[in-house]
C-alpha cells in the first residue's frame, strides 16, 4: 500500500509537520518537528489515526524525512520514541542521526 502514501511537508517559522494521506483512507499521519537551527532539526512526535495503523504511514513519515535530511543536508535528532525506535531497527540512517540534545 505503500505506494498509495502521499507525503507533503509543511512548515511554518521553526516549526513543521510531514503528513501523509492515503486515497480512499480517512485521517492523515504526521510527523512534527522543530528546526533548532539551520542544521538540526528534532522528530518530536509521530502519530497516525486508527484508519491509517497498519499502511506503513508512519514508516513512509520517517523515510521522507531521512530522504529529507540527506538531501538538504541536517540532522535530525529523534526525540520521538516512534522516530527513536525505528533509528534502532536502521543503522544505516546514522548518517542524519545525532543524539545532540536540542537547546
Amino acid at each position: 500500500m505503500s505506494d498509495a502514501i502521499r507525503i507533503a511537508k509543511q512548515v511554518s517559522g521553526a516549526h513543521g509537520r510531514y503528513v501523509a494521506r492515503i486515497d480512499g483512507v480517512d485521517g492523515e499521519a504526521e510527523l512534527v518537528f522543530t528546526v533548532r537551527n539551520a542544521g538540526l532539526i528534532s522528530a518530536d512526535h509521530t502519530e497516525a489515526p486508527a484508519s491509517m495503523r497498519g499502511t506503513g504511514a508512519a514508516l513512509a513519515l520517517v523515510e521522507h524525512m531521512i530522504a529529507d535530511a540527506r538531501a538538504a543536508g541536517f540532522k535530525i535528532v529523534p526525540v520521538c520514541p516512534y522516530v527513536l525506535a525505528q533509528y534502532r531497527r536502521h543503522p544505516d540512517w546514522s548518517d542524519v542521526m545525532t543524539s545532540q540534545r536540542p537547546s
